[in-house]
């Protein structure tokens, strides 16, 4: 690896850099005035007074160099110097899974986000066994990740909906997106190769014309999606209808059986490795 490429990748790294997600536009000359929370992050947690600097991203202009300004106690002001990153495209593989309780699912969202994941969208299964989870915090945490990973785009973090409504309006909705179902009842088989399989398999996509196509995806693979159902797995009458779909493929993840959350981390992984962007 070159020196130039090295520092490349150092400087996408987000280890030892304070960094913030904001709504606000970035640009030269533009400040922007962090929230409350920010605020107090910057001021009391990191100690960071005027002059100090902080790198700003909003998903829209790329990652900005930005140096406090105006600090009195319990406000400041960031004003923008340069940019630092283009933006660019998260990875055009979602996220389905179903919740599990508080501290997992914070594990999960924080994972899949570092992971890779380009939309997380929670799915209520017969046997799901958390009622009701908070949207607020999944995306707190989505950002946080996001923040502490070098990402410069936040993943979309939908509502909650039942498997059978998703499914319904999968075909009509999603433009070819394949359903990769990571069943734990299925036929112990290499996951290299039951992921090879699909590589060449997934519909034809146009990145000009698909705005949820990840400009860097392979138009071979096409765009993605990974099924983590409940404890306790998917029903019997819900393995059927996944298995009946011609947009879902069914993978084993190996001869044990995982956790929700390490099977969500697990199967980002394979698939990032096998059909993502981790083939460099």
């Amino acid at each position: 690896m070159r020196v130039g490429e090295a520092e490349s990748r150092l400087d996408h790294c987000g280890t030892g850099k304070v960094r913030l997600y904001v709504e606000a536009d970035l640009g030269k000359g533009l400040g922007v005035v962090p929230n409350r929370d920010q605020i107090h992050y910057l001021l009391n947690v990191m100690r960071m007074g005027d002059g100090d600097h902080v790198r700003l991203f909003n998903g829209r202009d790329g990652e900005w160099l930005g140096r406090l300004d105006e600090v009195k106690k319990r406000s400041c002001l960031i004003a923008l110097e340069k940019k630092t990153r283009e933006q660019d495209a998260l990875p055009d593989i979602w996220l389905l899974f179903a919740p599990v309780k508080r501290a997992r699912l914070d594990f999960m969202v924080q994972k899949a986000v570092e992971m890779g994941a380009g939309r997380l969208l929670p799915v209520n299964t017969a046997r799901t066994n958390v009622a009701r989870i908070k949207q607020d915090r999944l995306r707190a945490n989505a950002v946080e990740a996001a923040e502490q990973c070098g990402l410069l785009s936040v993943p979309e973090v939908e509502e909650p909906q039942s498997l059978e409504s998703l499914l319904r309006k999968w075909t009509a909705n999603m433009g070819g997106r394949r359903i990769i179902f990571c069943d734990e009842a299925a036929p112990k088989a290499s996951t290299l190769e039951q992921l090879q399989g699909l590589g060449g398999a997934g519909p034809q996509t146009d990145p000009q014309t698909d705005p949820q196509t990840d400009p860097q995806a392979d138009p071979q693979t096409g765009p993605l999606a990974i099924l983590i159902g409940p404890e306790g797995g998917f029903s019997p009458a819900e393995r059927e209808q996944l298995l009946n779909r011609d947009d879902t493929h069914a993978i084993s993840l190996g001869p044990r059986v995982m956790r929700a959350d390490t099977a969500a981390v697990a199967a980002l992984a394979a698939i990032q490795l096998v059909l993502g962007d981790w083939r460099g």
